[in-house]
C-alpha cells in the first residue's frame, strides 16, 4: 500500500511541476536552443511561428515540442536540426527544411538515437538527404508526416524514414516523395507499417532487409524506381497493399529476395514491369491477390520452393507466370485466370482440365530477352497454341489444377 501511494505522489508532483514553455519572436523566450535548455523533465514547448536558424537541437529530456502555426526550423543546407536521444519525447506540428548533408555522415533532419517511446507527428520535412533517422529505439511512433526530398542521385540522396536495429516501431499514415528509399527498415523486428504512401523515389518505395515478424498493410507503393524489396526476412506479413506502375527494366511491384514463412494477402498489383519477383524464397502463403495490366504478374525462380498461390486473380497480363527452370516445387490452385480456355461440364465454377499459366514464348523470353520485340506477333500465337496442344518446353507440373471460371471476390 504504502509503494502504492508514493507512486501515486510522484505522479501528481510530475504533473504539478510540469510547465509550459512558450518561444517566439514576441514570446519572452526567442530562441528554440535555449527553450530546450530551460526545460525539465515533463515540460511542453510551444514553439510559435517564425524562421529559426539555429543548427543543431538536441533533447534528452522528457518533453513535448509541439509547433503551433507551423514554426519552421531551417538548417541551411549545413545542419542535422533535432537529435532526440532518450525517452518520452514527442515532436509535432513543425516544418524543417533544408537538412545538411554529408557523405560520411548520415544528417537527417530528425534523428532519433538509443531512444523509446517517441512520437514523431503530423511535421511536415523538405529538401532534406535523410528526413528521419531512427537507431538503436523502441516502442515509437512516426505518424502523419508529410516529406518531399530534393530527389537527386540514389548516391547523394538519402531515405525518407530509416529505422535501423529498432523494435516495436509503428510508422503510419506519413506521405513520403523524392527520396532514395522512401521507408527503409533493416534489423527491425515486431513492428508495423501501415497506411502509408511512398511514390516517386529514385529507389524503393520500402525496402526491407534483414528485419523478421514484421507486418504491413494498406500501404500505397507507386511510381517507384525499382517497387519494393523485401530481402533477407522471415515472418513478414503483406496485406491490402497497392504495388502500382513501377516501371522499368530492373523494376517490380515487389522484389522478394531470401524470404521465408510470409503471408502475402489482399494486395494489388497493377500496371508494373513484374508484379511479383521470387527468388530464394520459401514457405509463403500468396493469396486473394489481384494481379491487373502487368508485364509479367509473377516471376519465380527455380531457387524457390513450397510457396502457395491460391484464390488470386490474374487479368490482363502480357505473362502470367514465368519461370526460369523446367520444374517447379510451388503449387497453384484455385486462380482464376483470364487465359483460361477450358470448360466446366459439372458447372461447379471449377475448371474440369488444369491450366498451364506458363506459356512457351515466356520460356523463351527468358532464355533470349530479345525476343520479347516478337510478343504482338502471329507467330507467337501458333508457338502457344501448339504448345498447348503437345506441352513440351514448359514446366509439366506448374499448373493449376483447380482453375476458376469466374473471378473471385476479392
Amino acid at each position: 500500500m504504502r509503494s502504492l501511494l508514493t507512486i501515486l505522489f510522484s505522479l501528481v508532483a510530475l504533473v504539478v511541476s510540469a510547465g509550459i514553455i512558450e518561444v517566439g519572436k514576441d514570446k519572452n523566450t526567442k530562441s528554440l536552443k535555449l527553450g530546450v535548455s530551460l526545460a525539465k523533465s515533463g515540460d511542453t514547448i510551444m514553439l510559435y511561428p517564425g524562421l529559426y536558424r539555429e543548427g543543431n537541437i538536441v533533447i534528452s529530456k522528457q518533453i513535448q515540442l509541439i509547433g503551433v502555426g507551423n514554426p519552421v526550423l531551417d538548417g541551411e543546407l549545413k545542419h542535422e536540426m533535432l537529435t532526440i536521444t532518450g525517452h518520452n519525447i514527442v515532436v509535432k506540428g513543425i516544418t524543417f527544411r533544408n537538412a545538411g548533408y554529408s557523405s560520411f555522415n548520415d544528417y537527417a533532419a530528425i534523428k532519433i538515437i538509443d531512444a523509446g517511446n517517441v512520437r514523431v507527428e503530423d511535421n511536415n520535412i523538405i529538401n532534406s538527404s535523410f528526413a528521419i533517422h531512427i537507431a538503436n529505439s523502441t516502442e515509437s511512433i512516426i505518424r502523419g508526416n508529410t516529406i518531399r526530398g530534393n530527389n537527386k542521385s540514389e548516391h547523394s540522396s538519402g531515405n525518407g524514414i530509416h529505422l535501423w536495429k529498432c523494435s516495436g516501431m509503428l510508422v503510419e499514415n506519413n506521405s513520403i516523395e523524392g527520396h532514395r528509399d522512401g521507408i527503409y527498415f533493416e534489423f527491425v523486428t515486431f513492428s508495423n507499417i501501415v497506411k502509408n504512401r511512398s511514390e516517386k523515389n529514385i529507389r524503393y518505395g520500402l525496402h526491407f532487409m534483414f528485419s523478421n515478424d514484421d507486418n504491413y498493410q494498406d500501404n500505397i507503393f507507386r511510381n517507384n524506381g525499382a517497387g519494393v524489396a523485401v530481402m533477407f526476412s522471415k515472418k513478414v506479413t503483406m496485406t491490402r497493399n497497392h504495388f502500382e506502375e513501377n516501371w522499368g527494366a530492373a523494376a517490380y511491384g515487389i522484389l522478394l529476395k531470401e524470404i521465408k514463412e510470409g503471408t502475402i494477402r489482399q494486395n494489388t498489383f497493377v500496371k508494373n514491369t513484374v508484379g511479383i519477383f521470387m527468388e530464394g524464397s520459401s514457405r509463403l502463403n500468396i493469396e486473394k491477390n489481384v494481379f491487373m495490366n502487368n508485364g509479367w504478374a509473377v516471376k519465380v525462380q527455380a531457387s524457390c520452393d513450397e510457396n502457395t498461390f491460391n484464390f488470386n486473380n490474374f487479368y490482363g497480363n502480357s505473362f502470367d507466370v514465368s519461370t526460369n527452370g523446367t520444374m517447379t516445387l510451388n503449387k497453384f490452385s484455385g486462380n482464376y485466370w483470364d487465359k483460361y480456355e477450358g470448360y466446366d461440364l459439372d458447372r461447379n465454377g471449377v475448371g474440369d482440365v488444369p491450366f498451364h499459366p506458363v506459356s512457351m514464348y515466356g520460356m523463351i523470353i527468358e532464355q533470349n530477352p530479345t525476343t520479347l520485340i516478337l510478343l504482338r506477333s502471329f507467330m507467337v500465337s501458333l508457338l502457344d497454341k501448339a504448345e498447348k496442344a503437345i506441352p513440351s518446353l514448359t514446366p509439366e507440373n506448374l499448373i493449376d489444377d483447380k482453375p476458376m471460371i469466374k473471378p473471385h471476390r476479392l
